[in-house]
């Protein structure tokens, strides 16, 4: 089974990811080739080149630019007549909307990473064409579904996630906290997620703010400005944390390729989201690495996160989030119970080798319907 991944790969982030391990995960399920088709250069193609995929490069596009459009509508045309490709996957609306229609003759999957609201102008684009089937990557998004596409079959899929954890782990930790001026005994709580407001990063500071006469704590966030707007957002977090007196124990680390190994020299992982998670790739990395998760009840990591391995607090309950930061800060071997449970849950979540082969399962039963 040959499969075409079709998106735009201008940013980095959750969809990113699972992207990068469908390419490099593909030999658990050699039943199913994966290619990718990608309209613009960046870390992801560069990423996927190098993990050996076959990437190919659709042109920049701009809705605004009908021609731009035409153009890499017409490519992949005739990428889909020479290639025998047997299944177009589109990762969200942007390029549901751009090249949903292309796929007249071959079985088209929508994989839903974002709950609609049935009312953003790339949802009524990408309602112009309708797929044979949708996965959704939670229970939370497959139930905003009927706002996009009502009466299409759905799957619920987790993302396949791999468990990148660090050879030698000590030395990991070691290397990192030196590079990063943080003591060894210093409880971290890190967040490492897109920088965008709803993913509750200025959440977390406010809480840490309750606990600045905590000893022996330090935060870092990872993740970099991306689009204009992100600018802003990333000095109103700084300016938050000086303003609360904890502005030398909150690290901005900015952009980063080496998660996994922030990860390993971290304690605790907080993202308490102000908005609902469609699912939280970060969230399944962290338990891997044996992180406790702390979050928000909101979106789908009330599916991620059970009393197993981490905390769920009510979403917007500043004194709940500082308070259980405070008691995993100060109890170690509350960290170490939580932390036991948490490579167990990610794995049975999101393991590569079940994920993958459930997805080949769903696309094999797929057939081309007519009302597309």
């Amino acid at each position: 089974m040959k499969v075409l991944h079709v998106y735009s790969g201008n940013l980095f982030g959750g969809i990113e990811t699972l992207l990068l391990t469908i390419a490099k995960k593909q030999n658990l399920v050699p039943q199913m080739k994966h290619s990718f088709a990608l309209c613009f250069e960046g870390r992801l193609s560069r990423e996927l080149k190098q993990s050996k995929a076959e990437v190919i490069n659709l042109g920049n596009v701009k809705l605004s630019h009908l021609w731009s459009v035409l153009k890499a509508r017409g490519k992949l045309r005739q990428i889909l007549k020479e290639g025998n490709f047997d299944i177009v996957i589109c990762h969200g609306c942007w390029p549901q909307a751009i090249f949903g229609s292309v796929a007249s003759n071959i079985p088209l999957v929508f994989w839903c990473h974002d709950t609609p609201t049935g009312t953003h102008i790339l949802e009524r684009l990408a309602k112009l064409t309708r797929p044979n089937f949708i996965i959704a990557n939670s229970r939370y998004t497959q139930n905003s579904l009927d706002l996009l596409y009502p009466n299409i079959p759905s799957e619920v899929l987790y993302c396949p996630v791999s468990a990148n954890i660090a050879d030698d782990v000590q030395f990991v930790r070691t290397s990192i906290r030196s590079e990063l001026n943080t003591a060894n005994e210093s409880v971290v709580i890190i967040q490492s997620s897109r920088l965008e407001r709803w993913k509750g990063q200025s959440f977390l500071i406010a809480a840490l703010g309750k606990l600045k006469d905590l000893p022996n704590w330090t935060c870092w966030i990872a993740g970099g400005v991306q689009r204009s707007q992100e600018n802003e957002y990333l000095q109103e977090l700084k300016n938050q944390a000086q303003e609360l007196g904890i502005g030398d124990r909150v690290l901005f680390l900015g952009q980063r390729s080496d998660i996994p190994n922030l990860l390993a020299a971290a304690d605790i992982h907080c993202q308490p989201n102000i908005g609902p998670e469609p699912f939280g790739i970060a969230l399944i990395e962290a338990l891997y690495s044996g992180l406790p998760i702390v979050t928000t009840n909101i979106g789908a990591a009330v599916e991620i996160c059970d009393s197993s391995c981490g905390r769920l607090v009510q979403s917007g309950d500043l004194q709940s989030l500082a308070t259980n930061l405070a008691e995993l800060i100060t109890n170690p071997s509350t960290r170490m119970q939580l932390a036991s449970g948490g490579a167990s849950r990610a794995s049975y979540l999101c393991g590569p080798h079940n994920q993958l082969s459930f997805l080949y399962d769903l696309l094999s039963n797929i057939e081309i319907i007519g009302h597309k």
